[in-house]
């Protein structure tokens, strides 16, 4: 990872020599030594990384590496912001500007001089210790950056439930008995066997679906906090609401312990409570699961058997078993992703690798994603090199193993991407556009000609198709979150400790390392500002802790990254002195009362995300003069009057239709996203038409309403992906780029089909309490390029009318909720992915 912290530091020394064309001659030539000698020992680095596992002064060595990179890049950055605050327009301030240009040049020459003596001790220490420049394509992944492509072909865990069929049958068999108390199964064995995809495998069947009307879903960890677990269910069954936040926010664990357990004492429920690591943490959870004496079920998944047995008195306890070595070999296949490019040399390589994994499906998952991206047999034969070598050291097979190759196998930038998710806590699920924009933020992201969002995306999708990130969540056929194994989690730790790549604060000790560029704050932080952090040049801080209220304590001049997550209750005022946070790139703020007018100074500021999906909160009218600002989530008390200066803006979410409908949008010449909420019937939405690059529209209706009109849709014509929450009384004219659209709440009177049926483009469609007509239609050659089809809360719909010719490419459907629909066209039934749900109790 030591190769990271220098390429970024000779590209920022580059730029620096190129924007700072002026510099006097001196100044010029020991920028320039510095970066040649950092690119120098760039060229040592690989040879470094291989000995620090055996040597500590090697590990040191590359410590101090890490340092100087990240010095020389705030020096530069902090001379290129002062020096551009020096430009006045005045004449009369000339000898002032001069002046102090003189000076902070220099200073930067000063700073430089010590850089040169540390990098000068760094050369001597490499002769010392034996470290070579050593051909990096014999040794690992090339460092040259190559665009991933960006595809929508990753495979999700419950699309390759291999071997546990039996199982399923037999757990689900437990969980819908006629037993009327309150039962708690277990399944429990080693990590990596597959009890999370298991449970969630349970929770997703129809089946379960139907016969429970109240569920959640709760992680636990090895570090839990009763109140947050609390919390969590009860807002998986009341909503988010902001009513409900608010009442939360006031409550003690005594109360939400009562609260929840009154939800509950008249609901049939299912409730998983995943990876509990002690006995302590059910056992303080369970006095919030009332038995009704209705047929409820807790699930607890963990790898202790201590746990599983005495979880419950006369529970059901099922230890989860290895793979057989056919059914490791048919997993194997599934994830591999060129099956047919695999010859008998290397089908037989594979079998020897995949039967050292010994039945643990994590294990191989993850290696055939590693040989999916090796085409050669000879880089197959490396791999199984590598793995025997590791083996032989280890005296046996260990899961780190192949984790540990995966992850070398990985690209500089794909390693900083992966190292990121460390820093999320333990089986957090992530919002993978939230981690897109850290990633772009922090650097990792080369820029180029595509967008970076695009390249971005591309690596997120190169980490799931290696099955080191599994998707949590999917929406038209894009990951939407996502999160990594415990396994894979502790490994990100690992690595990432090893260079320094961040710190996680310590409350017992009180204490993080202060050569960490990046401080992470998971739990009891209110301690942390007190910490002596005056001299770090900090890049990142990111807060996981819902009681941190000290924000004006943690402000650094250097930081890229402020991520702070908060109860709304807390409510911290955001202090002035966050304007003078020059380089920030990426602000997420959540509970906070109100955003100072210093906001306009971040002119770097990529993405603003504040309170999203909570309260409106009020932004500042200089919030229109971030003008590298590309991504902006809130919610608004303000009218978007000058919204038109965002000119760099591409997604734009949570904004009030209040906020928008005067709003003149014509320069967003950019915005490729927009979501717009509590829209009213009579206003007028037609300056979306003025967006030439928009290709996803959401607008919500509040309350049921009705959307006004949408004539403007047709007009833009780069329109892709389209979804409208309302009440809509005739369907608009759709433009031919549409390729998905979801209509919630439409109550049409006329079957939407016909029009639907006529996009050339469409492949997925999604219809929710849609139409309240009793028959559909789908005429010949229509829906020609249709894969994806749902229909959801139709209740009066009961014929389906079905073309010989219509549909010809359809893989997934699903029928939700549509109990009067007498039959389905008999070729619908033998479509590959086919879910037929007919009844429900209740809507969750």
């Amino acid at each position: 990872m030591a190769d990271a912290f220098v390429s970024l530091a000779v590209q920022k020394l580059g730029d620096f020599l190129i924007q700072q064309v002026s510099l006097r001659i001196s100044l010029r030539e020991e920028v320039t030594w510095l970066r040649n000698e950092l690119l120098f020992i760039h060229s040592f680095l690989k040879d470094a990384e291989i000995k620090q596992c055996v040597d500590h002064r090697v590990q040191q060595w590359v410590f101090e590496i890490n340092t100087i990179a990240n010095d020389a890049v705030a020096i530069l950055e902090s001379y290129t912001f002062q020096a551009d605050d020096d430009e006045f327009p005045s004449r009369l301030k000339a000898c002032v500007c001069i002046y102090r240009k003189e000076k902070k040049l220099y200073n930067v020459a000063e700073e430089i001089q010590s850089l040169k003596q540390r990098i000068i001790d760094i050369s001597r220490k490499r002769e010392t210790y034996g470290i070579t420049n050593i051909n990096l394509g014999d040794q690992g992944p090339s460092n040259q950056v190559t665009t991933l492509r960006r595809t929508t072909s990753y495979i999700d865990d419950d699309h390759i439930f291999v071997g546990f069929q039996d199982v399923v049958q037999t757990l689900l068999a437990q969980l819908l008995k006629a037993e009327p108390r309150r039962t708690v199964l277990s399944i429990y064995g080693m990590g990596g066997l597959g009890k999370t995809t298991l449970a969630r495998n349970l929770y997703k069947n129809p089946n379960i679906a139907s016969r429970f009307p109240t569920q959640a879903w709760i992680c636990v960890s090895q570090e839990y906090n009763k109140m947050d677990l609390l919390k969590t269910i009860i807002k998986s069954i009341q909503g988010r609401t902001m009513g409900t936040l608010g009442l939360l926010e006031k409550m003690d664990e005594r109360d939400l312990e009562n609260h929840l357990r009154d939800l509950l004492k008249e609901r049939k429920y299912l409730v998983v409570v995943d990876d509990v690591w002690q006995r302590e943490a059910w056992e303080s959870l369970k006095r919030a699961f009332p038995d009704g004496k209705n047929g409820s079920r807790v699930i607890i998944t963990t790898r202790k058997e201590d746990v599983a047995e005495r979880a419950a008195d006369r529970g059901f306890v099922h230890k989860l078993r290895f793979l057989s070595q056919e059914e490791s070999w048919d997993l194997f296949l599934r994830k591999l992703l060129d099956v047919r490019a695999m010859v008998a040399e290397m089908e037989s390589l594979a079998k020897d690798m995949v039967e050292k994994c010994r039945g643990l499906p994590l294990a191989i998952v993850v290696l055939s994603g590693l040989l999916s991206h090796k085409k050669e047999l000879d880089e197959w034969q490396k791999v199984k090199d590598h793995l025997w070598k590791s083996i032989k050291e280890d005296k046996s097979f260990e899961i780190s193993n192949i984790l540990s190759l995966s992850y070398n196998d990985l690209s500089i930038e794909l390693k900083q991407c992966f190292l990121y998710f460390g820093m999320f806590p333990e089986d957090r699920v992530v919002k993978a556009e939230n981690t897109i924009w850290l990633w772009m933020a922090e650097g990792f992201i080369p820029r180029g000609e595509e967008r970076m969002e695009d390249v971005a995306e591309g690596f997120l999708n190169e980490l799931i198709r290696r099955s080191l990130v599994q998707v949590a969540k999917t929406f038209w056929g894009k990951v939407t979150e996502c999160r990594v194994h415990d396994l894979l989690h502790d490994l990100v730790i690992q690595k990432a400790l090893e260079v320094n790549f961040f710190d996680i604060y310590d409350p017992k000790r009180h204490s993080i390392s202060s050569l960490s560029i990046r401080h992470v704050i998971h739990s009891q932080g209110e301690r942390y500002p007190s910490l002596d952090l005056s001299n770090l040049k900090l890049r990142s801080i990111m807060v996981f802790d819902p009681d941190f209220r000290k924000l004006r304590s943690v402000l650094f001049q250097h930081l890229y990254v402020l991520h702070l997550d908060m109860h709304v209750g807390n409510r911290p005022i955001v202090p002035d002195a966050i304007g003078s946070l020059y380089h920030l790139k990426f602000l997420r703020l959540r509970g906070i009362r109100r955003l100072p007018s210093s906001i306009g100074n971040l002119k770097n500021l990529q993405t603003l995300c504040v309170n999203e999906g909570g309260q409106f909160n009020q932004l500042p009218l200089k919030t229109a003069e971030l003008i590298n600002l590309r991504h902006l989530v809130a919610s608004y008390s303000e009218p978007l009057v000058h919204i038109s200066k965002l000119t760099s803006l591409q997604v734009l979410q949570g904004v009030c239709c209040d906020q928008w409908k005067d709003a003149d949008p014509i320069d967003l010449v950019n915005l490729r996203e927009l979501d717009m909420y509590d829209i009213k019937k009579f206003y007028s939405l037609n300056n979306i038409s003025s967006l030439k690059n928009l290709s996803t529209l959401t607008l919500h209706c509040s309350n049921m309403e009705s959307l006004p009109s949408l004539e403007f849709v047709n007009c833009c014509e780069k329109l892709q992906k389209l979804c409208l929450d309302g009440g809509i009384e005739k369907l608009p004219l759709f433009p031919n780029s549409i390729t998905m659209i979801a209509l919630w709440n439409s109550a049409l009177r006329e079957d939407p089909m016909p029009i639907l049926g006529m996009l050339p483009n469409l492949k997925n469609l999604q219809l929710f309490r849609a139409y309240e007509g009793k028959e559909i239609m789908c005429s010949d050659n229509s829906f020609i390029r249709l894969e994806f089809l749902i229909l959801d809360y139709l209740w009066n719909l009961e014929r389906w009318d079905l073309a010989t010719s219509a549909m010809p490419l359809i893989k997934d459907l699903l029928i939700h909720r549509c109990s009067k629909l007498k039959e389905i066209p008999e070729r619908m039934k033998d479509v590959k992915h086919f879910k037929h749900i007919s009844h429900m109790k209740s809507y969750s």
